[in-house]
């Protein structure tokens, strides 16, 4: 018995200690979101005073929360999808295409992305005061608006990992696509794109998450309650002297907003341990 708990035991109770410790913040959220009095001081790991849904109820009828759950929806999806476009064809150009200025390209796009985007807010946001005024479509308080702001960095460790998938298909294929005809972009669309299917899923998810958990662009850029996502709308139901009123309600609404990526990741499960794996091995 000691020779087990010295040598495996011990790593059990490292898993289970783990395993308390990430589930203690989720049965906190989810005891405020079932508290019927809904306030933080009243809130505790384990419900002492009953469970209620009262929380979502007040949610869905004195908030815009639907409003804000079909923005954050509709901006994530477009501006992850568009993003993973890009960066497919970014990759496919580094990968298969050899030009003056690639290597260089490539380092690039590694360096900038050591500096923050925020760094341009100032700059970006004086932009975009000046596009809200000639074309408002995409300005300020818009979907596109936001989603052209987020496509602005939409190159980058996403380039890189699809490259390395790329990397791995043999070019043989694009050859003899090409000797009976094919074109780059029938080689692009038919052949590559359904074989590195796993690493564009795995892109797409880390691009949608990211963007659905955006706050500080969307918070400057989204004023209005009907236009505002969700990250923004919940952050101003617990802001300020409003914090341990509205806080079961704001815990009720980061219950659901975790649905969109639950659905998503549940869609692209069975392309994610091979994306990974293989791009990470094979690149």
């Amino acid at each position: 018995m000691k020779r087990w708990l010295t040598r495996v035991g011990w790593r059990h109770l490292v898993g289970v200690l783990a395993v308390i410790f990430s589930l203690g913040p989720i049965l906190f959220v989810v005891s405020s979101a079932l508290n019927p009095l809904g306030t933080l001081s009243s809130s505790s790991l384990v419900p002492t005073d009953g469970i209620s849904f009262g929380n979502f109820g007040k949610l869905l009828h004195d908030t815009d929360f639907g409003q804000w759950f079909l923005n954050s929806v509709v901006i994530a999806g477009t501006a992850s999808a568009v993003a993973v476009f890009i960066s497919a064809l970014a990759a496919y150009a580094f990968s298969r295409r050899r030009f003056r200025g690639r290597r260089t390209g490539l380092l690039s796009l590694l360096l900038i992305q050591m500096f923050p985007q925020f760094l341009a807010v100032v700059a970006i946001f004086l932009m975009f005061a000046t596009i809200t005024d000639y074309w408002p479509v995409i300005g300020f308080n818009t979907w596109w608006g936001l989603v052209l702001l987020y496509l602005g960095g939409a190159l980058g460790v996403g380039t890189w990992l699809m490259k390395g998938f790329f990397d791995t298909v043999p070019r043989e294929l694009d050859e003899s696509a090409t000797m009976d005809g094919a074109s780059h972009v029938q080689v692009f669309f038919r052949i590559l794109l359904p074989l590195v299917a796993p690493v564009l899923a795995v892109t797409g998810l880390l691009a949608f998450i990211s963007t659905i958990n955006e706050f500080i662009f969307a918070n400057i850029f989204l004023t209005d309650s009907s236009a505002k996502t969700l990250s923004v709308g919940l952050w101003g139901l617990v802001a300020a002297e409003q914090r341990n009123t509205n806080f079961g309600i704001f815990c009720a609404g980061t219950l659901l907003t975790a649905i969109p990526t639950v659905l998503v990741f549940q869609m692209l499960q069975r392309y994610i341990v091979e994306g990974l794996t293989s791009g990470a091995v094979k690149g």
